[in-house]
Parts: structure tokens; C-alpha cells; sequence
């Protein structure tokens, strides 16, 4: 398992005439056997090509084709990650080997990245809060901005287009090397109107909504993206430094806000493109500093890294409840501010064995703002200290053991409404929704697992407890979240949350076929989750955080055939099962939990550069649900996706098509947010990309 928490330090200890290969990962034989010995844990490593060629829109929409892997679409071109069935806080997403500080607690805005900047990424499915603390208590997505640029100049230009939203974009990369100093700058740039579903209506509090042209108004948005790196590289030495800002804005659908669109007087179906109220906007802004140092049996790493994270939220100013109109239309606004440092140290004992060290603080600031209220202020500080030994017993056989220790303390600010709201007396009151509070945590985390490569086969078992301390929202939410049609009601006494897991990974590989199955058993003694109320707010059902014990357990599958004449075969598919053991919901699985799916894919290679394929997506009907859920339908979809690359001198062309739901289904994928209130997942959707590098 040291290989996981050394992915950043292996990418910035290339030397100064290094360059990385990032091409499609297809790959059976020795290069196989290496990348699986890497890590104890399942992990997929995937390079800017695999990204290309799958580009359905966002990032986690083009990585939802890894077995284990699921994107939480929320519609207005927004997704987050899921890693065997969890996601949100229980997902460490790290930039350069930086965790990404967003608003983790935002079920309904994406992610902050530009994938277009990306040249490799790693998924890691598992617990791995030994290496990264809390928040990798299911698993980590590790992207990689840092490729060397090996000539003075050289650089990219992209276009991309989406047809069920008319999305339109632009991305460009323009970079060199001179001597021991290169640079790097990016510029991303995208568009989109209201997207499609295959539907004319949907019903919400038992009113039908017209769709008209099936468009979900007020769905559009745009992005912006830029960053600016600068580097030097020696023999022993490598420094980033990198600053990047991420901006999107984009408009809720308008009817998910509540009934009160009918009485409004904006004309939602005036313009696909145009941008309505309510609407929301977030930055990100990332300033940080990598330094690399490797002598005789030594590799040093050091971090520094500032995040800003600004997000509103603006909706009509309409009076609710006791609450009169306000005088503006800001409901929300979150100003997180983040200070992260990280320390590594690997000692190369000999040849075999190999020791890392890892110390990293992290201090969080947020304040909110705007007449709405879900999440008060809040300090959160946390640091941790790593050992992680790692022994080669034979080319054959790996160990791994490690522990790590981490504390935590986080303060909650009291908040109290700014209007009064008559109690059981009838006496004015400004009602307190969140009360000052302090919490201390502390956890010792540790892993142990195996790698074996006998033959043809390479065989992985890992067993490791993580943890997760509860994040403000969970302590102390205390509002309506109008997005995911509930009202939330966090937790003050909430425990650190821990897992328990066994990993397992059964690989056989030849030349021309791959096989992998990843079993997995994860228990919960304390698992925290939004647990369904009785009680209603203004029509929204009230959900309050809560504890319970919690077994889960899954796989996933994956078959690969390299066939005669150019063709390629792959069979992959997930399966996962989710029970809680204690609690008032004892006996039912957990809220939102991914069906089982398969993919049979068919590929065909022509002119050595040239792809086709079609992919058939099936996934089961979900029955195994936790009330109030429904259950939902299973489905099946038609996918195509064909490419070409040209060479001209010293300019490369490549055009990438991919075209989903090619046959328009109807259909409802049971980890959306939207299915709760009858919106189908998209219609037919081409997205075409075009690029130049030179």
C-alpha cells in the first residue's frame, strides 16, 4: 500500500529528461502485472487519452465507465463522485497530491476542476484514510496536473461540443521547457443551455409541470477555467508552483425550488441559454507550492497549499412561513478558506525495504451569508502523522503495513434567525438554529495487506480500519435543501465515523486476456446518514443525521479480450450490497445504493489510430431500498463512441465522438436526486471533441 501514498511523490521524482506516458490504459502482460502490484488496494490508473476518448460532458460523467465507479448527476451539468456506492465527504479527491477543498457538503454543484488540465488520474477504491485522513473513508480520486513539458514550446487547443444541452467550449494548453525552467498555462472555457430528458411532464407535489421540448428550464450555465504553473527541475531538485481559479455559474432547475415558480414573473422558457433566477455560482480559487528532493536512499516532499472557495446562491426573494420578503435575492453564500501543509519523507533501507514517514495540518474557515440558512460558521483544524513500511520478500511477493494517528477539533458558530417566529406562547422569538459548540476528535488508523504473483495470476488482499470525522454540516445543519427536496436537521453528538474493510484482488493475465474480480467487506460499527423522518417542513419531508451499524459488501468485475482482425472484447460489471444492522431503519439497506450493472463493449481498431466502439449499459432494477424510497426500474442503453487520430509533421489531430442513450430511453438512474421527482436521466446526448497538439 506505500505505492498509493507515493503516486505523488513517484510523479514528481522524474528526472529532468523524464516524460510520462499517459496514453489509453489497454495494457495485459508485464505492464499489467506492475501496475496491479502497485497497491494492496483495487486501483484503475487511467491517462488524458482513456479521458478523451470517454468525454461525456463532466469529469465524473467520463469515469463512470470504471467498474466501481458512479456519478451523482444533479443536472445543470453538475456530477460528483461515488466510489462503491459512497461519495460526497466520503470521497478524498486530491490535485497534485493536495486534497480538493471545496464545499463537500454541496449535494448539488460539481466539482471545481478543469479536466481539460488533467494528464492522469488514479482511482483508488477502498478505504485509504491512512494516507490521506479523513474524508478517504471510500476511496480516493487522485488527479495528476504535472506532466514535464520537454520542448520550449508546445501545447494543445480542444473543442468540444455537447448536443442535449447545445454545450459549446474551448480549452487550450500552452507550455515549455528551457534548460532547468518550464512553464504551463491553461485556459478552459464552456457554455451550455437547458438540457433534455425524454419526457413531456414530470409531477411534483402531485402538479404536472410541462416540459417544453422536454428542457429542463433554467438549466444552463457556463465555466471558466485558467491556471499558470511555474517550474524548476535539477538533478535532485523539482519545485511547482501553480495557481489555478475554477468559476462556474449555472441556474437550479427552477420548479425544483418549490410550487412558488408558478406565481413568478420570470419567462423560464424564454431563451434555453439564459440563466434565471434561482441560480447559483462557485470559485475556487488554488494557490500551491510542491517541492521535491532526492538524494542517496532519500525522498523528501513538501506542500504548501491555499484554497478559496466562494459559493452563492440566489433565489427570489419570497416570503416563507413567519419569514417577510428580503430585500435582496441572496439566499446563501459559503466563504471557505483553506490552509493545507504536508511533509513525506521515503528512506530506501535497501533494495526490499522501504519506509515512509508523513506528517499534514489542515485548518479550515468558513462563514456564511444571505437570508437562507443550512450550515452555520465554523473552524475546523486537523493534522496527522503516517508510517508506512513496505517489503519486497521476493519479484513475487509484496508486504505492506502501516498506521497513522489523527486528531481534529472543530468549532461551531451560534446562529440565530433574523426574523422572530412566534413560540408555544405566542411570544416573539428569534429562533436559534445552530448553538456554539466545540468537538475534539482522535483515531488511530491502520492497514496491512499482501501482493502475490504466481504465474499467470497476481493475487491482493488488504484489511484496514479508516475513519471519518463528522463535518459541520452533519453537527449542524438546520435548513431546507431545496436542491435534494428535504429539510436537514444535523447532529451535535455525532461520533468520529469508522470503517472496517477487507479488500481482496484475484487477476489472471496473458497477452491477450485480462481477467479481474475485486471482492470487498466493509463494515460500519457507527455509519452516519440522513435517516427519513414522519415530520414535514412547507411540504419537505425532514431528515435528521443519525448513527448506525452498517455491513456492506460488493465486487466488481472486469474481462478484456484482444480478438483477431482488430477487434477487442470487454465484460465489466459491479455488484454491491448494503444492510444496516442497528438503528430504527435496522434491516434495510441504505438510501440511494447503486442497483448492479454490467457493460458489454465491442472495439474495433482501424488504421492503427482509428476506434469503434458500441457499449451495451445494463443495469438491474433496485428493489433493495430504505423508506421512503422507491424502487426503480432497471434499464438498458445503447452507447457508441468512434475516433481517428492525424498526424501532420509536427501537429497531431484527434476527434473523439461519443453519443449515449443512442436509442433516447427512458429511463431513471436510482442515485439521482432528480428521480425524486420524476426527472428521467437525459435524452440522446453527442459529445464531440476535436483537438490539436503541436
Amino acid at each position: 500500500m506505500i505505492a498509493t501514498i507515493l503516486a505523488a511523490v513517484m510523479t514528481f521524482s522524474a528526472g529532468p529528461d523524464t516524460t510520462l506516458a499517459l496514453k489509453e490504459l489497454t495494457v495485459y502482460g508485464e505492464s499489467r502485472r506492475q501496475e496491479l502490484m502497485h497497491t494492496t488496494l483495487g486501483s484503475v490508473e487511467i491517462g488524458r487519452d482513456f479521458i478523451e476518448n470517454n468525454f461525456s460532458g463532466t469529469l465524473m460523467q467520463s469515469l463512470r465507465t470504471i467498474p466501481g465507479v458512479q456519478s451523482r448527476s444533479i443536472g445543470s451539468g453538475q456530477s460528483k463522485p461515488a466510489i462503491r456506492g459512497l461519495g460526497f465527504n466520503r470521497i478524498a479527491v486530491t490535485v497534485d497530491g493536495i486534497k480538493h477543498e471545496g464545499q463537500q457538503w454541496g449535494d448539488d454543484h460539481g466539482l471545481e476542476i478543469d479536466q481539460f488540465a488533467i494528464d492522469r488520474i488514479e482511482v483508488l477504491k477502498g478505504p485509504a484514510a491512512l494516507f490521506y485522513g479523513s474524508d478517504a473513508i471510500g476511496g480516493v480520486l487522485s488527479i495528476y496536473t504535472n506532466y514535464l513539458p520537454v520542448n520550449p514550446l508546445q501545447g494543445r487547443i480542444q473543442f468540444l461540443g455537447r448536443s442535449n444541452n447545445a454545450s459549446l467550449g474551448l480549452s487550450a494548453r500552452l507550455e515549455g521547457r528551457k534548460e532547468r525552467f518550464f512553464w504551463r498555462f491553461h485556459l478552459t472555457g464552456s457554455d451550455y443551455g437547458d438540457y433534455t430528458v425524454p419526457a413531456d411532464y414530470i409531477e411534483y407535489y402531485s402538479y404536472q409541470i410541462p416540459l417544453e421540448g422536454g428542457r429542463l428550464r433554467n438549466t444552463a450555465g457556463f465555466e471558466r477555467d485558467a491556471s499558470l504553473t511555474l517550474g524548476y527541475v535539477g538533478p535532485r531538485f523539482r519545485n511547482d508552483f501553480k495557481i489555478s481559479e475554477t468559476f462556474a455559474k449555472s441556474g437550479f432547475f427552477a420548479d425544483a425550488h418549490g410550487l412558488e415558480v408558478r406565481l413568478s414573473e420570470i419567462d423560464y422558457d424564454a431563451s434555453r441559454r439564459d440563466i434565471d433566477l434561482p441560480w447559483q455560482s462557485v470559485s475556487h480559487l488554488t494557490v500551491h507550492n510542491h517541492s521535491h528532493w532526492h538524494g542517496e536512499g532519500v525522498v523528501l516532499d513538501g506542500d504548501l497549499a491555499w484554497q478559496h472557495n466562494l459559493r452563492e446562491e440566489h433565489s427570489e426573494p419570497i416570503s416563507h412561513g413567519y419569514m417577510p420578503a428580503p430585500s435582496d435575492d441572496l439566499e446563501r453564500r459559503f466563504d471557505k478558506h483553506t490552509l493545507t501543509g504536508k511533509l513525506g519523507i521515503r528512506f530506501d533501507l535497501s533494495e526490499r525495504h522501504q519506509l515512509q514517514l508523513g506528517a499534514d495540518t489542515e485548518s479550515q474557515h468558513n462563514r456564511r451569508g444571505g437570508w437562507g440558512f443550512i450550515l452555520p460558521d465554523f473552524e475546523t483544524l486537523s493534522g496527522g502523522l503516517s508510517a508506512i513500511d513496505h517489503f519486497t520478500l521476493s519479484p513475487l511477493l509484496h508486504v505492506h503495513a502501516g498506521a497513522r494517528f489523527d486528531a481534529a477539533r472543530t468549532g461551531i458558530h451560534r446562529y440565530t434567525d433574523w426574523y422572530a417566529t412566534p413560540d408555544e406562547t405566542g411570544a416573539a422569538t428569534y429562533k436559534e438554529r445552530a448553538s456554539e459548540s466545540r468537538r475534539s476528535f482522535r483515531s488511530l488508523t491502520w492497514s496491512a495487506g499482501v501482493n502475490f504473483s504466481p504465474g499467470k495470476w497476481v493475487l491482493k488482499a488488504n484489511l484496514g480500519k479508516s475513519f471519518r470525522i463528522p463535518i459541520p454540516k452533519e453537527l449542524g445543519a438546520d435548513g431546507v435543501n431545496y436542491h435534494i427536496f428535504r429539510y436537514e436537521k444535523g447532529n451535535p453528538d455525532l461520533d468520529p465515523e469508522e470503517s472496517y474493510q477487507l479488500d481482496a484482488g484475484i487477476n489472471w493475465l496473458s497477452d491477450k486476456l485480462s481477467l479481474r474480480l475485486d471482492p470487498f467487506v466493509n463494515l460500519f460499527p457507527n455509519y452516519i446518514y440522513l435517516n427519513p423522518s414522519a415530520q414535514y417542513y412547507e411540504g419537505l419531508q425532514m431528515y435528521a443525521y443519525t448513527q448506525c451499524a452498517v455491513l456492506r459488501s460488493g465486487f466488481e468485475v472486469d474481462a478484456q479480450w484482444q480478438l483477431p482482425a482488430g477487434f477487442e472484447a470487454e465484460i465489466r460489471g459491479e455488484y454491491l450490497y448494503s444492510r444496516q444492522m442497528s438503528g430504527d431503519k435496522k434491516g434495510y439497506a441504505l438510501p440511494f445504493s447503486p442497483p448492479w450493472a454490467g457493460d458489454l463493449i465491442v472495439k474495433y481498431t482501424f488504421l492503427t489510430d482509428g476506434y469503434l466502439s458500441l457499449d451495451v449499459r445494463v443495469a438491474g432494477r433496485q428493489d433493495d431500498i430504505v423508506p421512503p424510497e422507491k424502487p426503480t426500474d432497471g434499464y438498458c442503453t445503447l452507447n457508441l463512441a468512434t475516433g481517428k487520430e492525424f498526424q501532420a509533421g509536427d501537429m497531431r489531430f484527434k476527434v473523439g465522438l461519443q453519443v449515449e442513450n443512442l436509442l433516447n430511453r427512458r429511463y431513471y438512474d436510482h442515485t439521482s436526486y432528480y428521480r425524486l421527482i420524476g426527472i428521467p436521466e437525459p435524452g440522446i446526448n453527442a459529445a464531440l471533441l476535436v483537438g490539436i497538439e503541436f
